[in-house]
């Protein structure tokens, strides 16, 4: 069973291989820690939800994450309903993090790189509005943080076409069923999202 265990956790670091970034797990998810006023959350969609909430947790400061649907028109949305591509909702990951460990520059910078934000209504071979680029600010502070960090990549060479990220207001988060929740952790499967190159 050790064994077993340690290759998962080898192929799920494999695969959040490709961010530059230090490494911690996440230990709490975003309901045990909801009463900690330390801490702030932050919403991306970035392709599928499973590599991208690997991503997160392995990130210094991170301190809880979940996956779900948010800005969609549809309440209670189920994967099927997003799948269908039809209420509106992007596959998200709520990140619960320290402010005094990371900043949340520093977690748009991990976003950058862990997706193509080129990519319109799709990542790689997931096509549809569920897997589009997109960051839900939380307050306007971080809304500010987006548009200029936004503005950085298209202007810093790095990328050879717009970046097609949608920044808008954070809406109901509505969390995923069980199954998805630390998929990558879980069954060790092939993350779906495209890390941006270089």
């Amino acid at each position: 069973m050790r064994i077993l265990t340690g290759t998962i956790l080898i192929l799920a670091a494999a695969l959040v291989g490709a961010c530059d970034k230090p490494t911690r797990a996440a230990d709490k998810s975003p309901a045990q820690i909801g009463g900690d006023a330390t801490m702030e959350k932050a919403m991306f969609g970035a392709g599928c939800f499973w590599g991208v909430e690997a991503t997160f947790r392995e990130v210094e400061g991170v301190v809880g994450t979940a996956v779900g649907y948010s800005g969609g028109t549809l309440e209670n949305p189920t994967y099927e309903d997003v799948c269908g591509d039809k209420t509106g909702h992007a596959e998200v990951v709520l990140v619960t993090f320290d402010p005094s460990v990371i900043s949340y520059d520093q977690l748009l910078d991990v976003f950058w790189k862990c997706h193509d934000p080129t990519q319109v209504m799709r990542q790689g071979p997931d096509v549809g509005s569920q897997y589009r680029s997109a960051i839900f600010t939380f307050t306007p502070e971080q809304k500010a943080a987006a548009e200029a960090s936004k503005n950085r990549l298209d202007e810093s060479g790095r990328v050879s076409k717009p970046v097609a990220t949608e920044i808008t207001p954070a809406s109901t988060f509505w969390r995923a069923e069980e199954y998805h929740q630390r998929y990558v952790e879980k069954h060790g499967g092939a993350a779906c999202h495209l890390p941006l190159d270089e």
